[in-house]
């Protein structure tokens, strides 16, 4: 009995002993799944996942000065290729690794109704999203904007952040009324926590298809390599749906 007792700490051991540290640049969209990810990936695995948050258009321009990370999880798929044909990923590593989906929200009940009709009132005056040069998140709003007709309309009353964290503080705090800001923010278990929201149709914007890819900092570094493969396993993809991603 003592020596069943004793397996589990000796297999803690072993594992603890194997265990790395990975530094991943993660598009503030993921924000609250990738804190459950790291959480599980840490307790099976060992290895310590160390995130940053922010703009996808951010994370370009530092990887591209040098900056150190090891894995990025962009909110886009075209920054990881521009990473790749600039030649500072590992080739071949690149997946996808969520599909995320737009949402109109306000910290208000009942002020988003569940056609989005709420943006034919211009009375509202502020609308809150992210930069859409350095979001692929503030870009498809623009582009449903646009389709939909009222991209005139709303322009001028723009209160862009410089990413969808940033637009989603905009109208917690009251700031502007509604904004455009990632599903995943506003979701948890499956259904909208606060407020109340639309989700937009996905035909109205370019798909937010969210790749992954190593850089070349984590060539390397074998927790890296293991974090990209539990992004695709069972753990990560019911954290993911959770959040309301697609995968």
């Amino acid at each position: 009995m003592k020596l069943l007792l004793a397996l589990p700490a000796l297999a803690f051991t072993a594992l603890a002993a194997g265990a790395g540290e990975v530094s991943v640049a993660v598009a503030a969209n993921f924000t609250a799944p990738m804190q459950k990810i790291a959480a599980a990936f840490e307790q099976q695995t060992g290895h310590r996942a160390v995130l940053a948050f922010g703009s996808t258009g951010r994370f370009y321009a530092q990887v591209r000065n040098g900056a150190p990370f090891d894995v990025l999880l962009a909110a886009d798929d075209a920054t990881p290729a521009r990473l790749e044909r600039d030649g500072t990923t590992v080739p071949g590593t690149r997946q996808t690794y969520a599909i995320g989906r737009l949402v109109l929200w306000s910290a208000q009940p009942g002020l988003v109704d569940a056609q989005g009709a709420v943006l034919r009132q211009a009375h509202l005056s502020r609308l809150a999203l992210a930069d859409p040069r350095l979001a692929p998140y503030g870009a498809a709003a623009v582009q449903a904007l646009g389709r939909l007709g009222l991209l005139a309309a709303w322009q001028p009353r723009f209160v862009q952040g410089e990413s969808i964290a940033q637009a989603y503080q905009f109208v917690a705090s009251g700031n502007a009324p509604l904004g455009f800001v990632a599903l995943s923010q506003v979701m948890a278990d499956g259904r909208i926590a606060r407020g109340s929201a639309w989700v937009v149709p996905a035909d109205l914007h370019a798909p937010l298809r969210q790749d992954a890819v190593l850089l070349a900092a984590g060539r390397a570094n074998a927790a890296a390599s293991e974090l990209l493969r539990f992004l695709q396993g069972d753990a990560a993809r019911a954290i993911l749906r959770g959040y309301g991603y697609g995968y």
